[in-house]
């Protein structure tokens, strides 16, 4: 059996391996964390002479992933033309090669073909606005259930359409974002039109002598900016939720227990909306502010954050709250799911960005398909390494379970070509509740015991 550790032996030993070299995510193969699961279940697969071999994998990023990936002693594939098992690619290697391989029944990637129809910004939006009007005309209920997003336009297409919007509304703030950007690269707050007089749209075709070498804008959204979150502490936090897509035929979708909240540096006013400090939560922006602290960082973990709401809240709003979160991610992924080109060899690993106002309404900021994996601390570090080993539990390519669970570790499976009923009744949430579907989003995350629990009972079975 592999050494089973405890949470906090598996912190020290992170801390120790940061000082080693140099913060979380650079750690060499000297200093990984062992795996957790139980030798003999992990590493192989039959090839086609019934011969067992070690399960091959490729990893284009040298971060968390690749720690934990080399940590489950997979053989790793440094040759660009090697053959592979899994393989943990870029964005950009899917739009440039995937259409160009052939790949066998077991292997696997981390991106499905198309996945920017819900990833980018605009794309995001569009397909949102087609989801609420299809089910407009079915259920006044069900579309009223799509009311998360901010209203929302892409410039400069739509940018007469944004004009009229925008004079009914004086004086309100708007947010722009770059419709393929992270990391808060080229946001900017505004309240007036003579601020976004570049994405005036025009006839960038008519070719006379003022416009000859005149381009394009870059494509942009600008949306309706939430002027009255949710505050702790005087600041502004957005929250990072996991959901991982198996399949889009049918729709399964897998909701990681743990995640985090981001929050401002500064505290949140209307006065200055230029202060990117204020406004905008993302770690990249916020480790600029002259007194951030990296050791101390901007975060809460989702349990903190449920636990404090429903201490201030009670359990009952804060439980529709997040059963609302639900709707978001089942509902988002709905409005792409006939459009996204589903393959059996692809998963997807989204991080959601989420956002509460002062009314506990929750609204989607964005969705990432390729959520940071550097952790910014020993505790970031614990918490993506867990998810990541996850989401190979899940994928499961060395064939240990049967397909019915339920739950792997940190993933609860909450939608099925359906919703999935619980078994479980969700504790450490301030009070005991019970789900009507299988969620339990920032409930205490025991993933340890539940995979020694889940593989002991798969070695049996298959006994």
């Amino acid at each position: 059996m592999a050494t089973q550790r405890t949470v906090q032996e598996r912190k020290d030993s992170i801390t120790q391996s940061s000082l080693k070299t140099g913060g979380p995510g650079k750690h060499d193969s000297s200093t990984l964390p062992p795996t957790r699961v139980p030798k003999g279940t992990t590493s192989k697969l039959s090839g086609g002479s019934g011969v067992e071999k070690p399960i091959r994998f490729k990893c284009a990023l040298s971060n968390t992933i690749l720690d934990v990936l080399r940590s489950r002693g997979w053989q790793e594939i440094k040759d660009p033309d090697g053959d592979w098992d899994f393989y943990w690619c870029e964005v950009g290697w899917m739009r440039e090669h995937f259409d160009h391989c052939y790949l066998e029944e077991g292997q696997r990637v981390n991106h499905f073909r198309n996945h920017y129809e819900l990833t980018r910004k605009n794309l995001m939006a569009k397909n949102l606005k087609r989801l609420k009007k299809s089910l407009e005309k079915e259920s006044k209920l069900e579309a009223m259930k799509c009311d998360f997003f901010p209203t929302t336009f892409e410039l400069p297409s739509e940018y007469h359409i944004f004009v009229e919007d925008f004079k009914k509304k004086p004086g309100t703030i708007w947010i722009m974002k770059p419709a393929g950007k992270a990391q808060g690269k080229g946001i900017f707050l505004f309240r007036k039109l003579k601020d976004i007089t570049d994405w005036k749209k025009e006839d960038y075709f008519h070719r006379d002598e003022d416009k000859e070498s005149k381009e394009p804008p870059e494509t942009y959204v600008v949306q309706r900016y939430i002027d009255n979150p949710y505050l702790i502490g005087g600041r502004k936090f957005d929250i990072r939720v996991y959901v991982l897509v198996m399949s889009y035929a049918p729709l399964k979708v897998w909701l990681y227990r743990s995640g985090f909240a981001r929050f401002s540096n500064t505290r949140f006013s209307l006065d200055s909306i230029s202060d990117t400090f204020v406004h905008l939560t993302n770690v990249a922006v916020q480790k600029n502010a002259p007194d951030y602290d990296p050791e101390k960082g901007c975060k809460w973990s989702l349990q903190e954050l449920r636990m404090y709401l429903t201490a201030k809240h009670g359990t009952e709003i804060v439980q529709n709250l997040f059963q609302q979160f639900d709707d978001i991610f089942i509902k988002s992924l709905q409005s792409v799911q006939k459009i996204i080109i589903n393959d059996k060899h692809c998963i997807e690993l989204y991080g959601f960005d989420l956002m509460i106002d002062n009314n506990m309404k929750p609204w989607i900021l964005e969705v990432n398909a390729s959520p940071s994996l550097t952790a910014s601390s020993p505790t970031d570090y614990e918490l993506k390494f867990g998810l990541l080993e996850d989401v190979l539990h899940v994928t499961d390519l060395e064939n240990r379970l049967t397909g019915e669970e339920k739950r792997i570790g940190g993933f609860d499976l909450i939608w099925n070509d359906g919703p999935i009923a619980s078994d479980e009744i969700a504790l450490h949430c301030g009070q005991p509740v019970t789900y009507s579907t299988n969620s339990f989003l920032g409930c205490y995350n025991d993933r340890e015991d539940q995979l020694k629990y889940l593989f002991k009972v798969s070695i049996l079975d298959r006994k």
